[in-house]
């Protein structure tokens, strides 16, 4: 992989990850619309951990206040676990566990039968579909603090379903958060919030392995530019999506979706 290949898929990675659209799903079409060859399923949670450090930076204020009222839940005899920080931070507890045990038994799959282009397009219009369902007829009513722990159970369950390419895990999980009744600025940024926990063990498993040696293949400075990229870019993006969902639908991504999926029908058959 050239230097050139890493800055083009970790603005991939940074465009599509906070869009409701799949970054797993573009990673893997990019190198072959392009004529590359496949980056490989490690290089993409590099990028992802780029992403993952422009939520903590986007969002510092919030998690360090989610944090400490999670971590005050925990002191004896007192009402912490009812405040509206610790059951955030509950819920973001509750909201990893399906991902962390769904993606623990399913990565060979996902690395070698997951990367199929149908795929992709199949999830790309059935959940572009539900995203459309969930923003025209949800509630819109609730934000953050009507979240606790089964709400983040149930969105976690939705997350999980985002390691199938082509699903999107932002899209997913704010497909959940709307059909539970929150408004989009507030489902946009818990599900950015829900990245975080996941994101935190998925890099530190990479980095564990990669100072090992156990990967492969992967060159030191095309990942930390993978990884620079696309947390500078990341961060935009971020800003940028929760300023488009406070005043206006996402349906553009819902048709951007069905338009893609179809396009790799076509393109693929």
């Amino acid at each position: 992989m050239t230097p050139f290949q890493a800055v083009f898929l970790a603005l991939v990675q940074a465009a599509t990850e906070f869009l409701p659209v799949s970054s797993s799903g573009h990673l893997i079409l990019m190198p072959r619309l392009l004529g590359w060859s496949d980056q490989g399923l490690e290089f993409d949670i590099a990028t992802n951990t780029g992403t993952l450090l422009a939520v903590l930076a986007y969002f510092r204020r919030d998690l360090e206040r989610i944090l400490r009222g999670w971590l005050a839940s925990f002191r004896p005899g007192r009402a912490g676990a009812c405040e509206p920080d610790a059951r955030l931070g509950w819920a973001l507890v509750w909201g990893t566990v399906p991902a962390g045990i769904v993606g623990l038994l399913a990565k060979d799959w996902i690395s070698t039968y997951g990367r199929s282009p149908q795929l992709i397009a199949t999830t790309a219009i059935v959940y572009g579909l539900l995203l459309g369902v969930a923003d025209r007829f949800g509630a819109r009513r609730l934000g953050l603090p009507a979240i606790g722990r089964r709400e983040g159970l149930l969105i976690g369950c939705a997350q999980a379903l985002a390691l199938v390419p082509g699903t999107s895990r932002s899209g997913v999980t704010m497909t959940a958060a709307l059909g539970l009744g929150l408004d989009r600025a507030s489902a946009a940024r818990f599900s950015f919030l829900l990245s975080v926990p996941i994101g935190l063990l998925v890099g530190a498993k990479q980095a564990v392995d990669f100072a090992r040696g156990e990967i492969p293949g992967l060159d030191g400075s095309v990942v930390l530019i993978g990884i620079a990229v696309s947390a500078l870019a990341g961060y935009a993006v971020i800003a940028a999506l929760l300023a488009w969902v406070r005043t206006r639908p996402l349906t553009v991504f819902v048709v951007y979706r069905l338009a893609l999926g179809l396009f790799l029908f076509y393109y693929f058959s």
